[in-house]
């Protein structure tokens, strides 16, 4: 697609007054001076909108209800072209012109590098994850540190979970004011530390500098352990992201488990916001069993995607191996078989993980313990200028990407249903047993007295039931270092897009 000349008309229009005399009133004339005609070549570089258009044309789940992307909206390639030419800013068109308004996950970069980075698990991070509170209901916010990064900049830090911060760099967190302060282009700011007591969160005087670093890659799986209570071997393990190749690493974990003969699984995901739909498939097996004729979800396209393919070529079903994406070694699973599990989840809790709790539904007794998921029943491929490869993002392809155009789109293209066509809950889903997390006893993760590890440890052995789990400051979450950017809560459909590319093949 070559660059787009328009042309713009500029009429000028002079005008002039006399000035008032105090002493002499007089009458305001207006003159107008016509200036020349002037045409101004301006030449606008269309690549970007060409990328944008023809890759929301073809997979956009949406396609068919947004106008402007309609096959037959241009009668011309003209016409096309000045279309795009029009719209010369390439993120205020594609907001504003090419999504459609209930979509609240497609994102982008204009860098393919950093998204795919950072889909990988790998960004610019201090290693601090954190949510995000108001103050009772005022538009005050504080902090509170949900886990540290192993290796990170915060792990070098006196700074724990369970920490507590109010301000930045000495101004007080708002609504208002947090993506600025926390987020924004300021690589090393100092943390304003807090104390609550009786319900009451004031500053400490602590100070806590901390400096995020280029390329931070997060070892998804934070803890591990197994855990004897009365007659039960309960497993527990908190993994945080589904990223590619860690099938390998949860293939492990759940060796040590059956080694260890647990009887009972607890997998938190509380702030665990997705990943990739390959990795979902992994621990799902590892779960529930590898009996591979057994459907785990669907994916559904557009209608024009989805005319694409026979019956059956879009089920994902469980699987026996870790497989060959991403770098796995096709290892055979160490599954367990279970018959139940307790999946502690949350209002952060997001995608790929509700994924796995919604395709494990139709075949064992799924417990959710936490409060409510964020409501993520979308799936989203990475896309970028490479027309040959039907625009799918290949890393191995790198050097075909268009170089005048490093732009990456990440685009809702399907919604995913379970074996028994559930689909419905992009409300999120609701938990079995309801337990907020306590901000001022939010526990050490793994360790049995832990609330909502606790929580399951009692509906497990059936102990325990004179505890108390009341919550004296639950969490009024508004955002985290991982919610506050859309992209880190994205279900990746990696597998479906080597079969959108065969299809896409055998109609050219």
């Amino acid at each position: 697609m070559k660059k787009y000349l328009v042309f713009l008309l500029f009429i000028g229009i002079v005008a002039e007054s006399c000035n008032k005399n105090d002493d002499d009133p007089i009458i305001e004339e207006v003159e107008e001076e016509v200036v020349e005609e002037e045409v101004i070549e301006e030449e606008v570089d269309i690549q970007i909108q060409n990328f944008m258009w023809q890759t929301l044309n073809n997979y956009y789940f949406w396609q068919a209800d947004v106008p402007v992307l309609a096959d037959d909206r241009f009668s011309t390639q003209t016409e096309y072209e000045t279309y795009l030419a029009s719209h010369p800013d390439p993120e205020n068109f594609l907001l504003d012109e090419l999504l459609f308004s209930e979509d609240r996950f497609t994102f982008y970069s204009d860098d393919y590098t950093e998204l795919t980075n950072l889909l990988s698990g790998i960004s610019k991070s201090n290693g601090l994850e954190f949510g995000l509170s108001r103050i009772g209901s005022s538009d005050d916010v504080f902090g509170f540190v949900e886990y540290v990064i192993k290796d990170s900049d915060a792990s070098t830090k006196d700074i724990k979970r369970g920490d507590y911060f109010i301000g930045v760099n000495g101004t007080d967190l708002t609504v208002n004011n947090y993506i600025d302060l926390l987020f924004g282009d300021n690589d090393t700011y100092i943390l304003n530390m807090a104390t609550i007591e009786n319900n009451t969160i004031s500053p400490n005087g602590k100070e806590v500098s901390l400096t995020k670093e280029e390329g931070l890659e997060e070892d998804p799986i934070l803890a591990s352990t197994v855990l004897n209570v009365s007659d039960k071997r309960i497993g527990y393990l908190m993994y945080n992201s589904f990223t590619p190749g860690s099938g390998e690493a949860l293939n492990q974990v759940f060796g040590d488990f059956k080694s260890e003969n647990i009887t009972d699984l607890v997998l938190d995901l509380r702030y665990n916001s997705g990943g990739r739909g390959t990795t979902a498939q992994i621990l799902a097996s590892l779960i529930y069993g590898t009996n591979t004729s057994d459907l785990l979800y669907r994916t559904r396209y557009n209608d024009k995607v989805q005319a694409l393919f026979e019956p059956g070529e879009l089920d994902n079903n469980f699987v026996e191996t870790t497989g060959t994406f991403n770098g796995n070694s096709n290892a055979a699973l160490n599954t367990l078989n279970l018959t139940n599990v307790y999946v502690l989840a949350t209002g952060a809790s997001a995608s790929a993980s509700e994924l796995v709790m919604v395709g494990l539904e139709p075949y064992m007794n799924v417990v959710h313990i936490g409060t409510t998921t964020v409501g993520k029943n979308q799936g989203s491929i990475t896309f970028v200028d490479d027309p040959e490869n039907g625009n799918f993002y290949d890393p191995e392809r790198e050097d075909q990407i268009n170089p005048e155009n490093q732009w990456a789109l990440q685009p809702i293209v399907s919604r995913v249903e379970n074996s028994a066509g559930f689909s419905n809950y992009a409300e999120g889903l609701i938990p079995d047993i309801e337990l907020e997390e306590d901000v001022t006893n939010l526990g050490t993760l793994g360790d049995p007295n832990e609330p909502l590890l606790a929580r399951a440890i009692q509906e497990i052995t059936g102990t325990g039931a004179k505890r108390s789990f009341e919550v004296l400051m639950p969490v009024n979450l508004i955002s985290s270092s991982k919610l506050y950017d859309d992209r880190n809560s994205a279900l990746i459909l990696d597998n479906v897009s080597e079969s959108l590319k065969n299809a896409f093949k055998k109609v050219k």
